[in-house]
Parts: structure tokens; sequence; C-alpha cells
């Protein structure tokens, strides 16, 4: 009997390795390129110069740049006319840029900071939204970001005043984290 439990615990390590490996391979293939390493240089691979040849074959997007005059320093950058935020990081530099659907009522340009935060609650549109981060009031109407629990992004009824500003739930996530209470959002056209 000993011969035949060395053979069973073998086996079963054997599979539990294969097992782990499969696992550990289809993690790596599917994490987002935020998580790749970062290369000597500082840059991710994912951001790393192409050749020629790459960049025929590469579809993605140039990176926006931060709007020129929106301030210095750690802040969240909206733009009204960009439909686009950006987080920047203290050294001035993006960390993160994404299009958002904005709502009915839109602050003014200028800069704000962000007064309140909930992790979940219910839009003024009827939507159960989550990772709400509040930045201004206009005409009693409160301004701030959020993202749609079930993920959609609608087009606001203009006929009705609604200050959310919605962002994919990954975003919403990454401004949650972000925009801690007090952090400056500055408004640019």
């Amino acid at each position: 009997m000993p011969a035949k439990s060395s053979t069973i615990v073998t086996a079963l390590t054997a599979a539990a390795l294969v097992a782990v490996g499969v696992l550990g391979y289809q993690a790596s293939a599917s994490a987002p390129d935020t998580l790749a390493p970062a290369r000597q240089d500082g840059s991710h691979g994912s951001t790393a110069p192409k050749s020629p040849a790459q960049g025929k074959k590469d579809k993605t997007p140039r990176p926006v740049a931060v709007p020129a005059g929106s301030g210095e320093g750690r802040r969240v950058v909206y733009s009204l006319g960009a439909k686009r935020v950006w987080l920047v990081g203290a050294d001035g530099t993006a960390i993160r840029t994404y299009g958002v659907a904005p709502s009915t009522v839109s602050p003014p340009a200028g800069a704000y900071a962000v007064v309140s935060r909930s992790v979940s609650v219910t839009g003024s549109d009827g939507i159960a939204i989550e990772h709400v981060v509040r930045f201004a009031s206009v005409d009693g109407v409160v301004i701030g970001f959020s993202a749609a629990v079930d993920g959609s992004t609608p087009n606001p009824d203009a006929s009705k005043k609604t200050g959310g500003i919605r962002e994919s739930r990954d975003d919403g996530k990454a401004m949650w984290e972000f925009a801690l209470r007090g952090v400056k959002v500055v408004v640019v056209s």
C-alpha cells in the first residue's frame, strides 16, 4: 500500500501544479495594462515607443494631454467641451484620462474641491449609482461624478435638471480612490 499512496500523492501534486500554472497564465493574460511591470525607463510596456512597423498595427489612441491652464499639482480636471476627465498627480502628469457622459446642468469653469462622497445612492434620474464624488452646486443642483451600477452612461433628458457626470464603473472606482474630500477639481471649457 505505501507504494500506491505515494503514487497517488505524486499524481495529485502534479495535477495541482498544472492547475496553478493554468490559472496563473489566465490571470496574467487578463490583467489590465496598469498592472504591467514598469520598465527601467519608468514607463509601462503599453506606453513604450513603437517602431514604425508596430505603430501601423497599433490602433490605440494616444493619450490626451492635460488641458493647459488647468492649474498645478494633484487635481481632477473636467473639460466640458471635450467631455473628458483627467486625474492629475502632484507632478502635473495625467495618471488616468477618460470620457464621461455630462449632466444636464454643468458647473461654470473654475476651481472647486470635493465636498462629499457616497459609496452608493440613487441618482436624481432614478438610477442606482456608486462612487459618487460631489464638488459643486448650481441653482440647487448638486454636481458630481458617479458610475451607474448597471454600467450605463445614459444621455440625460434635457428637460430634467441633473448633476450626475457619468463615468464607467472602472473609471468611477479610479475617481473614488483618487478624489478624496478636499481634492481640487478644475472645470475647463
